[in-house]
């Protein structure tokens, strides 16, 4: 056996205690994990700046960087966030239907775990923790194979949580780590039928394309965030400047950042110096149509076609003017991700004719694409963001990691 089919093999026998350990079991494990992270955050964060270090002689983007910096407060954000999964409902064994066969069976369905969940993450150290919290809840063992940016990282959180496992009474193995973080262990994730239940990818486009092309073992898509701002010709533009600025400066380097926004020429003229006025304060560069362009002047870069497409992840904005409301709602359908959407508009009928066509798994009015979350949409930490439409669509929490299985009282029925 290789090593990840050790690891997959050691992950199958734990996920098989863990699906019947009772929720008593598992919030203490978890309140034993973050206690652990607490006691030994040190360790943590030396792990990280090692990671840094290594990082910035690299020559790695700011943004990028960003992504994968802890601190106390980062890490007791993190360590929060595993005490709010411990606070959720458990899912597991709850009844979703029950009813009566005309024969006198009793028909039920219940949740059940998935089994081994895999993930595959780039260089996001808080994923580690996530992950393994949301996992571990809704009763599924978790192999982690995190990028080599954050190793060091990861691999000290997989350390304190595997040694409160097994203080906690649960197996070492609902947490594992992949540990070699070359081409090839991903690729042999990517097929480790016989050990995981279901693949998650967590990433760049690049990644989820590679892993939703290749994989054998099922998997729950996880999407970029080409995301947009439509300001429409009755926005309150104050407002629209406000949103736009949270949605693209607030941390650019996630998935919920605003990529690009769409501006109503009716107010064009107007919207985008009171923008730039904010946005300049981060140098944020700005891709913009001609229109834009002639509005701004010599501080906007002209967008290529593929600007449209992009998941900047940094300080960059694409910025095109569009005649209203069809053509914003027909751009967005050719270039989005299918992640996030939002308008800025004080019309109700054109917000709810927004709310219908633009399809993407969240739809904002009046507010910051930002909000896409677990821990805003009130599911704890989250798996990652889905921006596919079977099983599961946007923000995963417990119940996104749940399966079902029928359950049938009978008296002796025959067919």
């Amino acid at each position: 056996m290789t090593q990840l089919e050790t690891q997959g093999l050691a992950a199958k026998n734990a996920a098989r205690t863990l699906a019947v350990a009772g929720s008593a079991r598992k919030d203490a494990a978890l309140e034993a994990i973050a206690a652990a992270l607490e006691r030994r955050m040190d360790e943590v964060l030396q792990a990280n700046e090692q990671d840094l270090s290594a990082a910035r002689d690299a020559g790695m983007r700011q943004a990028m960087l960003d992504r994968l910096a802890l601190d106390r407060g980062r890490m007791a954000g993190i360590i929060a966030g595993v005490r709010e999964v411990k606070a959720l409902p458990d899912p597991i064994g709850q009844v979703t239907r029950m009813f009566n066969h005309p024969n006198g069976m009793t028909i039920g369905k219940r949740r059940v775990p998935l089994g081994v969940v895999g993930i595959i993450y780039e260089a996001r150290p808080n994923v580690t923790v996530d992950a393994a919290a949301l996992c571990l809840k809704s009763g599924n063992a978790v192999l982690l194979r995190g990028g080599k940016e954050a190793f060091r990282s990861s691999f000290a959180m997989v350390t304190v949580m595997r040694d409160a496992l097994e203080e906690a009474g649960l197996p070492r193995d609902c947490i594992a780590l992949v540990q070699d973080i070359s081409r090839e262990s991903a690729n042999e994730m990517m097929h480790l039928t016989g050990y995981l239940d279901v693949l998650i990818p967590r990433g760049g486009g690049g990644l989820i394309r590679s892993v939703v092309e290749n994989a054998r073992v099922p998997v729950i898509q996880t999407g970029t965030g080409v995301c947009h701002i439509y300001v429409d010709a009755e926005a309150d533009l104050n407002m629209a400047a406000r949103i736009l600025f949270n949605a693209k400066c607030s941390r650019p380097s996630v998935c919920n950042a605003a990529e690009c926004v769409l501006v109503d020429r009716a107010v064009a003229a107007d919207f985008l110096p009171m923008a730039w006025q904010l946005l300049k304060s981060k140098n944020v560069e700005i891709r913009g149509c001609e229109e834009t362009r002639a509005i701004l002047g010599g501080w906007v870069t002209p967008a290529s076609p593929e600007d449209w497409d992009t998941e900047f992840l940094d300080y960059i904005l694409a910025c095109k003017v569009v005649s209203g409301p069809d053509e914003a709602i027909e751009f967005i359908a050719r270039h989005s991700s299918g992640h996030s959407e939002a308008i800025v508009t004080g019309n109700y009928f054109t917000a709810q004719r927004f709310l219908n066509e633009v399809d993407a798994a969240a739809v904002y009015v009046n507010a910051s694409t930002r909000f896409t979350d677990g821990g805003e949409f009130g599911l704890g930490a989250e798996i990652g963001i889905s921006t596919q439409k079977m099983h599961a669509r946007g923000p995963m929490g417990l119940e996104e990691l749940t399966s079902s299985k029928f359950i049938i009282y009978g008296e002796g029925q025959i067919r």
